[in-house]
Order: C-alpha cells, then sequence, then structure tokens
C-alpha cells in the first residue's frame, strides 16, 4: 500500500459507488472522497453508508450541499435555512459529520440575485459557518463551476472559505482560470486551500486528447502518459494543491497516482495561459 497522499481526493459525480472502487482507493492511498446531496438520484450519502460505511473511517469525506430535489429533477437554492437543514441531514445519511462541506455551485442561484447577490451570498456562507461552529462539519468551503459569478460579490462580509474548489486543466478556459486566481487572491487563499476538479474536461476518452499531447507541458522528461501529463497540468492551471477526479476504474486512479512524481515546466504553463488570453482577446474583435 502506498502512503497517503492529499493531493488527490476521489470523486463520485457520475460514479456508482462500487465497494470495489473505495477498497481499491485505499490500496493506492487515496484516502479523501468527494460526493454530494444530489449524486447518485440524491442517494449517494445513504449509499455510501449501506455499502462502505465501515470503510468511511478511513477516508476523509467531503460533500456539497446546494441542490434540492424537486417535481422532475433538482433545484437550487442559497436560502440558509435549507442549506443548514441540508449539513445536518448529510451527517446524518452518512453516519458521520462531513470533514468539509462545499456550497455548491452558488452561480446558479446567484444570477438570479440581481443586486442582492453580495447579501444572498453573505447569507449563504454564514449558514455553512454556523453549522461548522455547531459541529456538524469539520469545514465549509465553495465549490464553483463558473466562479466568474463570484468575483465581484467578494467584500468584507463574505465569510472565508477554508476550501475553494474550481474546474482545472487544459480545457478550463482563461475565464474560468483567471476568476479563479481572482478568488484566490481576494481570499487570500494558499494553493493547499484550493482544490480542482474536472481536471480532463469530462473523460480521458475524448476526442481532444488524441488530437493534443500535453507531455510538451514536462519539457524534457516525458516518460508520463499523455493523461498523466494532463493531469499534472491541472495542478497549475489554476495553481491548486488538490485534484478531485472521478473515476470507477482503480486501474485509472492508479495510473494517476503514479504521476504525481512527475514534474511540469512552469514556463510551459505561463505560455499557455499567455496563448490562452490571447486567443480569447483576438475573439472580441
Amino acid at each position: 500500500m502506498r502512503g497517503a497522499d492529499p493531493r488527490i481526493v476521489l470523486g463520485l459525480h457520475r460514479s456508482r459507488h462500487e465497494r470495489q472502487l473505495l477498497t481499491g482507493a485505499l490500496d493506492l492511498g487515496v484516502t479523501a472522497l468527494d460526493t454530494s446531496t444530489n449524486y447518485l438520484g440524491f442517494r449517494s450519502h445513504q449509499v455510501l453508508a449501506q455499502t462502505a460505511g465501515d470503510l468511511l473511517p478511513k477516508f476523509t469525506v467531503s460533500t456539497k450541499v446546494g441542490y434540492f430535489p424537486a417535481p422532475g429533477g433538482a433545484e437550487h437554492s442559497l436560502d440558509p435555512l435549507r442549506l443548514h437543514a441540508a449539513v445536518e441531514q448529510a451527517a446524518e445519511d452518512l453516519g458521520r459529520e462531513p470533514d468539509l462541506v462545499f456550497l455548491h455551485n452558488p452561480e446558479h442561484s446567484l444570477r438570479e440575485a440581481g443586486p442582492h447577490g453580495q447579501e444572498v451570498l453573505t447569507e449563504a456562507c454564514a449558514a455553512l459557518d454556523a453549522a461548522t461552529g455547531k459541529g456538524l462539519c469539520a469545514a465549509w468551503g465553495i465549490a464553483s463551476w463558473d466562479p466568474s459569478f463570484l468575483v465581484g460579490l467578494i467584500g468584507p462580509t463574505v465569510p472565508r472559505p477554508a476550501t475553494l474548489m474550481v474546474r482545472a486543466g487544459l480545457l478550463a478556459g482563461v475565464r474560468t482560470l483567471d476568476a479563479a486566481d481572482a478568488l484566490i487572491r481576494a481570499w487570500d487563499l494558499d494553493p493547499s486551500e484550493v482544490w480542482g476538479m474536472s481536471p480532463f474536461g469530462g473523460s480521458t476518452s475524448d476526442a481532444v486528447w488524441a488530437r493534443i499531447d500535453p507531455r510538451v507541458f514536462l519539457g524534457g522528461n516525458r516518460q508520463l502518459s499523455r493523461v498523466q501529463a494532463a493531469f499534472m497540468a491541472a495542478y497549475h492551471l489554476p495553481r491548486v494543491g488538490t485534484v478531485a477526479v472521478g473515476t470507477d476504474e482503480p486501474a485509472h486512479l492508479g495510473e494517476l497516482v503514479g504521476a504525481l512524481g512527475g514534474e511540469v515546466e512552469k514556463e510551459t504553463i505561463q505560455e499557455y495561459r499567455s496563448l490562452l488570453r490571447d486567443r480569447s482577446h483576438d475573439q472580441l474583435f
């Protein structure tokens, strides 16, 4: 068994939540799980407790609140009372308090909040801060698919999250990268307090990964596979200390664990970001 590596979190989005995956993760030294109240048709917490309740104490567990069951699917809400109740329910369903609870995609509701956006965000964050203070979770954070909606709302009234999770990697896009950097500066977050997600922009089987070779970011050391190189680049786009990755295959997870010793050329990363920004500027004219 490898030593525990905190830089990889096993994400359960679209996962089948099979016990074999969790035992395989532990064998690889991956001891962090990330899920959400709405994963697996709003059954993720219950299924985890039923199929792997004895394994959960071996993991640090993060989850997310913000989506709620509704006729025909799900609805998003930043109502403080609903968020607080969701954290309570998460702890009950998991059979333990989560180590970290994220406010899930707050931009979903903030789009409709108009001039009251900062007030709505402040109250939502305060609800998670209060839940943490009551011991319902060890810490709270914000997970945002489109962080650009948050940049103009951060001020002294908005509580500081312990962790920020944003899209990361070669396909994240300059708008997302710049917004993530702005939030990191506004909250004075260390890279260890920032997580990346969706490092492959969906799947390693997407056609784009057959057309490009991410090993150019490794400089002269190209011993890693294309998938491994893309994964390592995600730690620098933006600068994060942890990457959450979803898979149902322990072998794929093992490939990513095997990439952690790889070194990425920071100069090439900066050149790539400059190219993204130049391309974005050209598209405006």
